[in-house]
């Protein structure tokens, strides 16, 4: 049902800027959000890139773009907040235990996902923000599509420059994580990244 899928998608888009404008205007900004809004953004646009991808009004090549660059981008995340995660140095019933005797306990699955001990804070790019828009505005237009047979021939070629315009932004923006340094801003100091990953 397209018009209850539009529905839904303009219903998640106008939350989304709400929530946004919202913490930024009242000062409500975390790590933790940093980290849980682009990924919430990626989660929509991801499934409404398969959706419509198996519905065949997605070219099955930009999808591989799209899904693709986020997947790297979440590989690299994962790889990052493994590699940036802090050392515990001491705890309380054992102040005098090392951090070199800690050391095996500094990555358990427990430490990993604890957002309480934050290790990295993801600063969207410019032209990641730009992306996410355009690839919203995409899978909004896609989605209506069907319900504008009158407007095929002129809806369709709008579609297809947005596509390519789409695909272009997706890598740009996958590339400014990689040669961005403030793209990503490790807050542990003991364990800094060497290399193009530290700016994934």
């Amino acid at each position: 049902n397209y018009a209850v899928a539009t529905g839904l998608l303009l219903y998640a888009g106008i939350t989304d800027w709400l929530d946004g404008f919202l913490a930024h205007k009242y000062q409500m900004t975390s790590i933790l959000g940093t980290i849980l809004d682009p990924a919430a953004d990626k989660a929509l646009v991801g499934t409404l890139v398969i959706t419509l991808t198996i519905q065949r009004l997605l070219p099955f090549l930009l999808a591989i773009v799209i899904v693709g660059c986020d997947l790297l981008l979440s590989l690299s995340a994962f790889y990052i907040r493994h590699t940036s995660l802090p050392l515990p140095v001491s705890t309380p019933h054992h102040p005098h235990v090392s951090s070199t005797q800690l050391d095996g306990h500094r990555k358990t699955f427990q430490r990993y996902w604890d957002f309480l001990i934050p290790s990295a804070e993801v600063r969207p790019t410019t032209i990641s923000k730009v992306n996410t828009a355009l690839q919203l505005v995409l899978m909004g237009s896609t989605t209506i599509s069907p319900l504008l047979p009158g407007m095929a021939v002129g809806f369709g070629l709008y579609l297809e420059y947005l596509q390519w315009t789409v695909a272009m932004t997706t890598i740009w923006s996958g590339l400014s994580y990689i040669f961005l340094k403030d793209a990503i801003h490790i807050l542990s100091n003991a364990h800094q990244l060497r290399g193009p990953l530290s700016s994934l």
